[in-house]
């Protein structure tokens, strides 16, 4: 049964987007499959989180091959916490997008290409050798340029096309890293690996030359300073309900190999690697705030803003201890499911406003006061005003830091969480509080076309950002079991010892 459940969020969604394709030209039909396909998996992730934190890391070989020869599969706690957090998150968006996106885009393969870029994040989160990282990297690729693109607007084209050079240039940088690897190693598999870098007494030069490699594709594909330019051009581009799945999840997918690789490979030089990933951090804090609170568009400044929090997650792997480690692992879930709500309620506010400019915008709170609240809830949250969410994750990194004597780096993150409550008071203030201006003859036309005197047509809108208001609410106010399961998690990824032998069977 534990080898079965380690397959099912892979499985589960790959037959999903098979169904969908048989009924390409019936909407109502892939949506019913739609939902089962997003309730299994979000039953099947949270079992194997629970099998996991009981029974230890999980593990199976695809063909029964032993490892290091066949394909592996592994769930530990921080594997299994993500692949928990991007069902959520994907039930969220496939709520939204049943009346948030047209129903043209949705015909054109919509259902099936979200379902396969789930499948590639869990085969990224779950993968045990670095070929099938690369592969599975590909497939969240393929899917995010076609979702980016999906629709044909000269915007989306545009940010697809900067969307996938410059991941183009970071899967490049990841085979280089990968090629390097097996040439002086003679293995993929992980768990081996982990043993024959720290058996090796020679080439430890090319070993931490090639552990750069993954340094800046792992860095590209998480927005890392300075390899984050591409982001804030081309999130905002595509309908939002496709926006707020890529913003929420894939950067934190790229952090999650990141940590994964530095915490069980690349540790060998961590005089070097650890101030590099300190200064990293910082500055991907501060110019990512600096950039959001620049901004004069609703979208752009969660895009940068997204930057800027992955500075806090690389802060964790920086300092480099269990709590800071835990901290990291705490953030990334918090952020996926506050970055996507965020993104969801720009898109609510899209549908009822026709813009995104914050100049276009206003009143907000008269007639959509539910959407409001939940909107300050997950500002607050994204912010770390305590209690929420944030806070926790935040107080854990920079008690870390004083712990590790980082103290420039911990009076960065507070200085770049006060730019953020500014920024984010700036939204508030401009969509939500100001008086709303009138509204141009094509914005009249949208929100006429929006139907959105609809009062179900919103109310459908609401449910998904109420569900992630409710478990954004809940790891903030009753933090105790994601902060225990995030430093247990933290053990397992510094005692790779544990990994090693779940994997290869010592």
């Amino acid at each position: 049964m534990p080898q079965s459940l380690l397959i099912l969020p892979l499985l589960i969604p790959l037959y999903g987007a098979i169904f969908c394709l048989f009924f390409w030209r019936k909407l109502g039909v892939q949506r019913v499959i739609g939902v089962v396909t997003q309730l299994s998996l979000c039953a099947a992730s949270a079992f194997l989180l629970i099998e996991t934190d009981t029974n230890g890391i999980q593990t199976t070989q695809i063909g029964n091959w032993e490892a290091p020869f066949g394909i592996t599969l592994v769930a530990d706690l921080f594997s299994c916490l993500m692949v928990l957090a991007s069902s959520v998150v994907g039930i969220a968006v496939f709520l939204f997008s049943l009346r948030g996106l047209s129903n043209a885009r949705q015909l054109f393969g919509y259902y099936p290409l979200l379902l396969l870029l789930q499948m590639g994040v869990n085969g990224v989160c779950l993968t045990g050798d670095l070929f099938n990282l690369f592969v599975w990297f590909e497939v969240l690729l393929i899917c995010c340029f076609v979702l980016i693109a999906l629709g044909g607007s000269k915007p989306q084209l545009e940010g697809s096309i900067k969307y996938v050079t410059i991941n183009f240039l970071a899967s490049s940088f990841l085979l280089i890293g990968i090629g390097m690897v097996y040439g002086i190693l003679g293995s993929l598999n992980m768990a081996e690996l982990a043993l024959l870098i720290r058996s090796a007494e020679t080439n430890h030069g090319l070993i931490t030359l090639a552990g750069m490699f993954f340094l800046v594709a792992l860095g590209i594909k998480a927005a890392i300073f300075p390899l984050f330019f591409w982001l804030p051009a081309s999130y905002h581009t595509p309908p939002i309900g496709i926006s707020a799945f890529i913003a929420g999840l894939i950067t934190k997918v790229g952090l999650y190999a990141l940590v994964r690789l530095f915490t069980l490979l690349f540790v060998l030089n961590q005089d070097i690697l650890l101030p590099l990933l300190l200064v990293l951090s910082g500055l991907t804090m501060v110019i990512g705030v600096l950039g959001a609170a620049s901004q004069v568009d609703f979208r752009k400044i969660l895009s940068f803003h997204i930057v800027s929090q992955i500075g806090y997650m690389v802060m964790g792997l920086a300092i480099f201890t269990p709590l800071a480690i835990a901290g990291t692992i705490y953030f990334v879930i918090h952020n996926i499911l506050v970055k996507t709500c965020l993104f969801l309620i720009s898109g609510v506010v899209y549908r009822t406003n026709g813009s995104f400019a914050l100049k276009k915008l206003g009143g907000v709170y008269l007639y959509q006061p539910m959407l409001s609240v939940m909107f300050v809830i997950a500002a607050f949250s994204l912010a770390g005003i305590p209690p929420f969410s944030g806070f926790w994750g935040k107080f854990m990194l920079a008690k870390a830091g004083l712990e590790a004597e980082s103290y420039g780096l911990v009076a960065t993150s507070l200085g770049v969480s006060l730019i953020t409550i500014f920024s984010m008071t700036k939204i508030w203030n401009e969509v939500f509080w100001k008086k709303k201006p009138q509204p141009s003859e094509e914005a009249l036309q949208f929100i006429t076309e929006a139907n959105i005197k609809n009062k179900w047509v919103l109310r459908l809108l609401h449910l998904p950002v109420l569900l992630l208001i409710f478990f954004i609410l809940f790891i903030g106010l009753y933090a105790e079991p994601l902060v225990g399961l995030a430093l247990r998690a933290s053990e397992q990824l510094l005692n790779s010892e544990i990994y090693i032998n779940a994997v290869l069977h010592r």
